[in-house]
This record gives C-alpha cells, structure tokens and sequence, in this order.
C-alpha cells in the first residue's frame, strides 16, 4: 500500500552484452565507489561501511537522485542491491557468459518517494526516457571502463 507521500511504482528491463568476462563485469559494478569514474549520471558515491553507500544520480531531467545502496548479493550469476531514499526498492544484474563476453540482464523495481512522488505517476513516460538516458550513459561508459581495464592489462 502506498504512503500518502509515496509516488508510482516503477519496473525497468533491460539486456547488454559486454566483451569482458563476468567476472571482470562483477567486480566493476560491485565496486559502487568508483561508479563516478565511469557512469557520467552518478554525480557522487560516498561509503557508508563495507556493503552501504550514499550515491548522488542526475540523468537527463533537472533534479538529482539521492540513494541509499545496500549490497544484497555480490556473488554471480546475480547482483543484487537494496535501493532506500527519494527511491526504494532494488536492482538485480544477472550476468552469464555469452559470445565471448558477459549478457548482462538489468531487473530494476523502485517506488519513488520525497519531492518528486507527486508527480512521478502523472510523468510516467518521462521518467522510463530520463532512466533509459542514464542507462545509456552507464552502459557506453562501462564499455569503454573495461576497454581501458583490458588494454591496462596488455
């Protein structure tokens, strides 16, 4: 049931494939530190302790996501992290070795909270564009992150 200032629900899908192994995917989005250096729509991450962090996202639109991340399963085939803050819910990655590469299944179910929750049912087509540029960006940045890892150890 939702809290009076809770907002719509929100479930997002989405399929990549990765020319790295699984286990070189995993320990990149395991690390949630170093997500600025790669996602250009993670503005910030701080620590909050071994399986915590504080993660600052801003897509497309004007307003900026504040999250709190929870490390739920960090061992493959699936990822998985507890979402708190103007979201909550959780994200799944499901990563298998395919052609040479990881097929990576992104599973994400949020309901969002605080400012935005007005609005979020009646801006509903909006926000799937806002999330699918933001995956876009994690996606061509992450690419190019494991290029650079892979060519590091050549």
């Amino acid at each position: 049931m939702l809290g009076k200032h809770d907002g719509a629900v929100f479930s997002f899908h989405d399929r990549w494939w990765l020319p790295a192994p699984p286990d070189a995917v995993r320990d990149v989005l395991v690390d949630l530190e170093s997500y600025p250096l790669w996602w250009p729509q993670v503005v910030a991450v701080a620590s909050l302790g071994p399986d915590d962090a504080r993660a600052l996202c801003r897509s497309t639109l004007p307003y900026t996501l504040d999250l709190v991340l929870h490390a739920v399963s960090r061992e493959l085939p699936v990822l998985e992290v507890a979402v708190a803050g103007h979201l909550s819910g959780w994200v799944r990655w499901r990563l298998a070795a395919e052609r040479g590469g990881t097929g990576l299944h992104l599973a994400q179910q949020v309901t969002v909270h605080g400012p935005l929750a007005p609005l979020a049912a009646g801006l509903r087509p909006l926000a799937r564009w806002n999330h699918r540029r933001m995956l876009a960006g994690g996606l061509a940045g992450l690419r190019a992150h494991l290029a650079k890892h892979a060519e590091d150890e050549q």
